[in-house]
C-alpha cells in the first residue's frame, strides 16, 4: 500500500506540474497521459511532432493510478489522450464516463472491428498474445492443446502463473467465459490452480524464469515479455529465456487469447483535433512497424510485418472475441477466480 501511495504521490506531483506547463494554452498541442514507459512511445510521439507540428506533452504512469488520476480531474483535467494497456483497463476508462466517441474513417480502416470499442470510445494500437510457454526440456509440445487442458491432471504441479489480480489474467478468464460459459470456466479455474507448481507471485518475466529453473513445466505469458528477455542485455534474461518455447493454444476452435494496448480520446479534451490526429497517426504503416520492431507486439494493421523474433514463433490464429467483452466480463471473471482460490 506504501508503494501504491508513494507512485500516485509522484504521478499527482507530475501531472500537477504536466498541467501548468507553459504550454498548456497552446492549441498547436496534445497532452498525453500514457501507462505505456517513455522508451515505448515517446520516439512515435516526437516523430508525430515532427510531421504535424503539434507538440506532445507527454505524463507517464502506472495504468491504474492515471485512471483514478483522471477520475480526480475530472473536467479540469489537462490530459486530451489516455495510452494504456489491456482492454479491461480501457473499459474501466469507459465505465467511469472519462471518454468520448471518436468518428475516424482511418481508424475504421484500419483497426479491425474486434480490436476497437463497439461505442468507438477507445481504439487498440497493438496486440500482444498470452500463449502457452513450455520448458524444451521437460515438455513435449504434442502435450498441449487448448488453454482448458492445462486443468487436468497431466499437469499436477506443473504450471506457473501470475496473481489474479492481474489484468491480463482476468482478461483471459473473461474470454474463455465468452467461449465456454460459466460452469466450464469455473471447473477450468479450480483445475488450474489445483495444478501450479507454486502460489502465484511476481509478474510475468518470473514466470518465464520459474520455468527456466525447474519451478515449473509450464508458464501462461505474454509474447512480448519473453520477446524482451531474448532481447536483453542481461545474459541471465536471455539464456533463461532461450529455455521455453512458444505454442499456440486453441488453434482448432476459437484461436489463442489476444489483448491490445490502446488509446482513447477524453471526454474533457482541449484539443481533441490534435488527439484524433495522433491516433490516426499511431497506426500508420510507419507507426506500426516501429510497434512491431521495438515493442515486439502484434501490429493491429493488416501488411505491417512482424519483427523477425516474431516470426520465429510462428503464425497462429487469434481470438477474434471483441475485446469490449473482456471488460463486460471483467467483474464476473473476478469473482469466479476469487471462488476458486486463485490469488
Amino acid at each position: 500500500m506504501a508503494r501504491y501511495l508513494s507512485a500516485l504521490l509522484l504521478l499527482t506531483l507530475s501531472a500537477a506540474s504536466f498541467a501548468s506547463s507553459p504550454s498548456s494554452t497552446s492549441t498547436q498541442e496534445v497532452n498525453v497521459y500514457s501507462a505505456r514507459k517513455e522508451a515505448l512511445i515517446k520516439p512515435l510521439l516526437d516523430r508525430f511532432s515532427e510531421e504535424t507540428g503539434i507538440s506532445v506533452n507527454l505524463l507517464t504512469g502506472k495504468a491504474d493510478a492515471l485512471l483514478v488520476r483522471l477520475q480526480n480531474e475530472g473536467r479540469l483535467s489537462p490530459a486530451d489522450l489516455l495510452i494504456t494497456t489491456d482492454a479491461g483497463r480501457l473499459y474501466r476508462a469507459k465505465d467511469a464516463g472519462l471518454l468520448q466517441p471518436v468518428q475516424s474513417s482511418v481508424l475504421s480502416e484500419h483497426i479491425p472491428a474486434n480490436l476497437r470499442d463497439k461505442d468507438n470510445l477507445w481504439f487498440g494500437l497493438s496486440t500482444r498474445a498470452r500463449p502457452i510457454m513450455y520448458s524444451v526440456e521437460r515438455v513435449k509440445s504434442s502435450e498441449l492443446n487448448r488453454y482448458e487442458d492445462l486443468a487436468g491432471p497431466a499437469f499436477k504441479g506443473r504450471i506457473c502463473i501470475r496473481s489474479s489480480s492481474n489484468i491480463y489474467n482476468q482478461s483471459l478468464i473473461a474470454s474463455m467465459l465468452a467461449a465456454d460459459g460459466a460452469e466450464q470456466t469455473k471447473a477450468f479455474i479450480k483445475g488450474l490452480v489445483a495444478n501450479l507448481a507454486k502460489p502465484p507471485k511476481g509478474g510475468d518475466r518470473d514466470q518465464i524464469k520459474a520455468v527456466a529453473s525447474g519451478q515449473c513445466d509450464i508458464a501462461i505469458a505474454n509474447t512480448y515479455y519473453l520477446a524482451g528477455m531474448l532481447n536483453s542485455q542481461d545474459p541471465q534474461q536471455v539464456a533463461a529465456a532461450e529455455q521455453l518455447k512458444v505454442f499456440w493454444p486453441n488453434q482448432n476452435d476459437r484461436g489463442t487469447h489476444i489483448n491490445v494496448s490502446g488509446a482513447a480520446v477524453l471526454k474533457a479534451a482541449k484539443h481533441r483535433a490534435n488527439a484524433v490526429k495522433l491516433i490516426e497517426f499511431l497506426v500508420s504503416a510507419d507507426a506500426q512497424a516501429w510497434y512491431a520492431e521495438a515493442n515486439h507486439e502484434y501490429p493491429v494493421r493488416a501488411g505491417v510485418a512482424w519483427s523477425p523474433l516474431l516470426e520465429s514463433w510462428g503464425s497462429f490464429r487469434a481470438d477474434e472475441l471483441n475485446l469490449s467483452v473482456l471488460g463486460e466480463r471483467n467483474a464476473e471473471a473476478v469473482k469466479l477466480m476469487d471462488q476458486a482460490g486463485w490469488r
